[in-house]
């Protein structure tokens, strides 16, 4: 599985070599749990088991509520109120499953920009890097869908407005609207779709994640170096590696329980401050919410579409240069899924030959102010399109465009890196020690 040499099952008895011989699932797991890891990854690496969790968990939770929910406009609300009141435990169920989406992109978030900061997009992981996108993707897909089924007037405005976006797009957007919805107007076709897309593509995500895991474990992981794992031996490989169990798998799970700490906590005693309270009241046509936002993770992309109004030059100079087909509503759209593509093409944009932003003194600061950047959008997404709101977003969806696409290729060209560690066993002897060193 990983090109790291290291130890392979051996079946010992005969029932484990029939078994081998005819479905080698137990060698698969063994070489799964015992791969070669760096044994320098810091608490940045935790994000995988707390994502593996929240998928596990959406899954199950979403089985149980799928039991007793009413896919219909006439009933899908009603639906909800009863699991939140007769169902045994339905309340919880259902705050578990709420509170665990924001849990998931949390994680997902945290994720993203440890794997942007160390490098772990760069050479040989760059498909492991775009399988992560794609999972993010089906991620945001599915969390907009699952926000639409409670029916609440968040839930059908959000829907009238994510959908009205593909009505943009020149010549074919008024067809793929009414195909995404099912008709000319969010109704019970649109919800049953999204229902049935909601339910399907968490299994979706669980394939993409076991890909995931699969290009990782090819290449090995990277770690807080940069540094690969010598492979000219088994001996070598072993002075820079340890076994993921037990040594990760613990740290891991101790990590993972604190976390649980922290959102069992949320889910207990404040289960709705993520929330929008107009959601508790039922879906109506008629009544437009004085405000729609949409939930806080899509937050950043939503500022990057409402940032390029018609008044903005580079909007204007798109339209002229396109003969009008590309007008403002167009232009937020493209600047929407162009801000994920940019983050998607960062192993390409990115010209250093240096893997980890560690040792990168002048990158530190761009990638930090990139956090800051990230922090803002999700910031102003939640405000009025107005001033002052509207120049900030504007700004900042400017800067995270020139990161990707100025700053990153730039630092490659005139950044000059700092001395990296020869071997990840230097760097791990350089912070805890010989003595720390797991016994053979």
């Amino acid at each position: 599985m990983s090109g790291i040499p290291h130890d392979h099952y051996e079946p010992k008895t005969g029932g484990e070599k029939w078994l081998h011989s005819r479905l080698p699932i137990v060698g698969l797991l063994y070489d799964t749990i015992m791969i070669p890891t760096p044994k320098n990854l810091n608490w940045m690496w935790i994000w995988g088991i707390v994502l593996t969790f929240c998928l596990v968990l959406q899954i199950v939770t979403g089985i149980i509520l799928v039991m007793h929910y009413t896919p219909h406009v006439d009933l899908a609300f009603a639906s909800v109120e009863h699991i939140m009141r007769n169902v045994n435990g339905g309340h919880f169920i259902r705050y578990l499953h709420m509170n665990g989406a924001s849990l998931f992109f949390v994680a997902v978030y945290l994720h993203i920009f440890r794997g942007l900061y160390y490098g772990s997009y760069k050479a040989p992981r760059e498909i492991t890097w775009i399988i992560g996108m794609l999972i993010y993707l089906m991620m945001m897909g599915t969390a907009f869908m699952g926000y639409v089924l409670p029916w609440g007037q968040m839930s059908f405005w959000g829907a009238t407005v994510i959908t009205g976006l593909f009505g943009a797009i020149p010549f074919i957007g008024e067809s793929i609207q009414t195909w995404l919805l099912g008709g000319p107007a969010v109704d019970n076709a649109t919800l049953n779709r999204f229902f049935s897309l909601h339910y399907l593509l968490p299994f979706v995500i669980a394939a993409l994640v076991a890909l995931h895991i699969w290009a990782f474990h090819t290449t090995g992981n990277n770690n807080p170096t940069g540094v690969d794992v010598r492979r000219t031996s088994k001996e070598e490989a072993q002075k820079d590696t340890v076994p993921f169990w037990p040594y990760f798998v613990i740290k891991d799970l101790f990590a993972l329980a604190v976390i649980m700490v922290v959102f069992f906590a949320i889910v207990g005693f404040m289960p709705n401050y993520l929330g929008h309270p107009d959601n508790y009241i039922e879906a109506n046509a008629l009544v437009t919410p004085a405000h729609i936002v949409p939930e806080w993770y899509f937050l950043p992309f939503y500022a990057i579409l409402r940032a390029f109004t018609a008044d903005v030059w580079v909007v204007m100079f798109a339209n002229w240069i396109t003969g009008g087909i590309v007008d403002a509503k167009f232009f937020g759209v493209l600047a929407m899924f162009g801000a994920i593509a940019v983050m998607a093409l960062a192993p390409w944009l990115d010209t250093s030959s240096v893997r980890s932003g560690r040792y990168r003194p002048m990158f530190k600061w761009w990638f930090w102010l990139l956090a800051i950047d990230f922090v803002v959008l999700m910031w102003v997404g939640a405000m009025p399109a107005e001033p002052p709101y509207s120049t900030i977003s504007l700004i900042a969806s400017a800067y995270w465009f020139a990161y990707f696409l100025v700053i990153l290729p730039l630092l490659g060209v005139i950044e000059k890196p700092e001395a990296q560690p020869a071997t990840i066993e230097e760097d791990f002897d350089a912070h805890y020690g010989k003595a720390h060193t797991p016994a053979e």
